[in-house]
């Protein structure tokens, strides 16, 4: 299915309401693949999202799961009394941080049930029986990687396809295991250096994600060896996605750094730095999704208050160079600046 479209292009999925049953139909209805985020959603709303991708195309479209972790236990006390002070600031209460798994188990009989054609997993990879229970109903399965180990293990569950993750990506690091000696979770691997690596490791087909926003970009990984390229803060701005008007500003002024962090959710993640990373970035321990849960409220207040000081402004290194438009349009481009570039290399070449 992703080696098999049109276009090479994939909308990465972006949980907390920025992928929409909107932005993923009108990639697919491009050519490209549009991808719907089950991340924090009920089974109910997920459900609710592929009625409605369906609605608005009948091109295929992927789902992307949470792979839960295992339970972790942390010292909260010191930043939780950190994160109630920032609450009192917006005039909300902490979230009270607790671990679940994302309605894991739900979600996957539900694309099961639903025979989504692509599904594909973040922080880990699904059980062997699962990966036979999708095939069974026609799906193709990716996961998400950043290292040649965690390739080798997504290959021996039976994945199809493996989605590499470089280091220059926004949002948050697809590390199986959160390793707290890293600032990334684990090593971290620009893209290139990833999509090498882990080609030399397995031998299965490589979506390229981290820093891609524009087609020369899209070149550069095809060439490199990916057979398709995964984009998330290039859609990050098209009017069909849910991104929120003051992370949309944010993104427009490129005047920020990027920087990985677990401030926001207890996991590391690249985000624009604003007042509350970095006051926090030292503080905030490996305890994912307990931070996410703690700080809710503090984002949900500063997003409604318009203050990007306190949000979670998830974007890849090369932001600045995303552009507005609707999201059919930027797939057209992206396939004109890859042509462009690739007609350049011949010549040089």
């Amino acid at each position: 299915m992703i080696t098999n479209r049109p276009v090479p292009v994939i909308a990465a999925p972006m949980a907390g309401g920025v992928s929409t049953p909107a932005l993923a139909a009108a990639v697919s209805s491009a050519g490209g693949l549009g991808f719907l985020a089950a991340g924090y959603l009920s089974e109910q709303a997920l459900r609710t999202q592929i009625e409605q991708t369906r609605e608005l195309t009948d091109e295929p479209f992927g789902v992307n799961l949470f792979v839960p972790g295992a339970r972790r236990d942390a010292d909260l006390g010191p930043y939780q009394e950190a994160v109630e002070a920032e609450a009192a600031r917006y005039g909300v209460r902490a979230g009270t941080p607790h671990w679940d798994d994302d309605d894991y188990q739900a979600k996957v009989e539900l694309v099961i049930a639903e025979r989504v054609p692509v599904v594909s997993f973040t922080f880990g990879a699904p059980s062997k029986s699962t990966v036979d229970r999708l095939h069974e109903v026609g799906a193709e399965v990716a996961v998400t990687v950043t290292t040649p180990q965690e390739a080798r293990i997504a290959a021996e569950a039976g994945a199809d396809v493996l989605c590499v993750q470089g280091s220059e990506a926004g949002g948050h690091r697809a590390t199986f295991e959160d390793d707290e000696r890293f600032s990334g979770g684990g090593p971290l691997y620009g893209l290139l250096a990833a999509l090498r690596v882990i080609s030399a490791e397995v031998d299965l087909p490589l979506v390229a994600a981290g820093g891609l926003v524009r087609g020369a970009d899209v070149a550069a990984v095809l060439s490199a060896g990916a057979v398709a390229a995964q984009l998330g803060t290039a859609f990050l701005v098209c009017e069909e996605a849910g991104t929120q008007p003051t992370q949309r500003e944010a993104i427009a002024a490129g005047a920020r750094e990027t920087e990985l962090t677990r401030a926001f959710s207890g996991r590391p993640a690249r985000g624009l730095v604003n007042r509350f990373l970095t006051e926090h970035r030292a503080d905030a321990p490996a305890a994912y999704p307990q931070l996410h849960h703690l700080t809710k409220p503090v984002r949900g207040a500063a997003g409604k208050a318009g203050d990007p000081e306190a949000m979670s402004l998830w974007a890849g290194q090369t932001y600045a160079q995303a552009r507005p438009m609707r999201a059919a349009g930027l797939v057209r481009v992206l396939v004109d600046e890859a042509r462009e570039a690739l007609d350049s290399v011949r010549r040089v070449l």
